[in-house]
């Protein structure tokens, strides 16, 4: 749990307290911050409310086929049986400061118990921050968990491997399947991975119907101009008789600046490509929400500071990878 203290001891508040005499017009304005203009993470997990301390993610296998048995055949026995599963237990986040009663006294400015809007954009942030750590550290290969928040999380999906890696176990039967690839981003490189994509299968073998829809980059200034240069035309500058360039006009781009703090430093520039559609029906990337922000105001009676505390319970993780595939990836498998 974080604390912050203003007082005229820590100097954090010099101006509010009266050591300036200069008027402060814009103290309590509120700053538009980057999370505030689109919360990227609403848009690639499929969130949900929650009534419990943990939610189970886990589904079916698929049945068998229909046999051809000839005349006065037996039916044959098909079944089905429970697929990998994955429990996401809900993590508790807290956040308070307090203001000292001098401040309160002496300031008109720092009104917040009226304007607590820093207080809550910190914690809208984190979620956000949440969310890019998770799939930030999906697109890494170097751990199993990343710490954010003073805890550490899971970046498994509900077969026991990363979310992005060359060696899925298959439920049912098949060969282990592939959703980290080494490719760095490029023309040939996006239309072989949404091949792949449209072709995988389930823990059975069956062919699932795939249509990604999404892909997601940090913000770096060669990639995006790479991928825009990609996907912005519908002629294919490349050939001579400008033909039609059937990537147009079919992906929606996420460009997420958080990302970028997560996958620094990398040779390789990662990207993700996704079905928004087959994470809110199977969930690739899951989010629950058990309680929502509380945020209370007291006095405290020892000290007479204006205390504010916050409090949340909520978890993200991984289950089914089919959702999602990677290129960029230290390690990954050649597309």
């Amino acid at each position: 749990m974080a604390h912050i203290t203003f007082s005229e001891a820590s100097g954090l508040q010099d101006s509010v307290f009266g050591k300036s005499q200069a008027p402060i017009r814009r103290f309590l304005e509120k700053r538009a911050e980057a999370f505030e203009q689109t919360a990227v993470y609403k848009a690639l997990f499929d969130i949900n409310p929650s009534s419990s301390y943990a939610e189970k993610l886990t589904g079916l296998t698929a049945m068998g086929d229909f046999q051809a048995v000839g005349e006065n055949g037996a039916y044959p026995v098909s079944g089905m049986q429970e697929g990998y599963s994955k429990t996401l237990e809900h993590v508790t986040w807290k956040n308070s400061f307090s203001i000292s009663r001098e401040i309160m006294d002496d300031s008109k400015l720092l009104d917040l118990r009226k304007r607590p809007e820093a207080f809550i954009a910190g914690y809208h942030r984190t979620r956000e921050l949440y969310g890019a750590a998770l799939l930030g550290g999906a697109l890494l290969a170097s751990s199993d968990t990343i710490a954010f928040g003073g805890a550490k999380h899971s970046l498994l999906g509900a077969d026991g491997k990363r979310l992005f890696a060359t060696n899925h176990p298959m439920k049912v039967k098949g060969a282990n399947g592939v959703n980290a690839f080494s490719d760095a981003l490029s023309e040939t490189a996006l239309v072989k991975m949404e091949a792949k994509m449209q072709n995988t299968v389930d823990d059975s073998g069956n062919l699932l119907n795939l249509t990604p829809d999404t892909i997601v980059i940090p913000n770096d200034y060669a990639v995006k101009k790479l991928l825009f240069s990609i996907l912005g035309a519908d002629k294919d500058p490349s050939s001579g008789s400008n033909a039609f360039n059937y990537l147009f006009g079919r992906w929606n781009v996420i460009v997420w600046p958080y990302l970028n703090q997560f996958v620094s430093g990398l040779e390789t520039v990662p990207w993700m490509m996704f079905d928004s559609a087959y994470n809110k029906q199977v969930g690739t990337l899951v989010w629950f929400d058990r309680v929502p922000l509380e945020v209370r105001s007291q006095i405290d009676p020892n000290t007479d500071a204006n205390v504010w505390r916050g409090y949340a319970r909520f978890v993200a993780g991984f289950n089914d990878w089919r959702g999602a595939y990677a290129g960029g990836i230290t390690g990954g498998a050649s597309l």
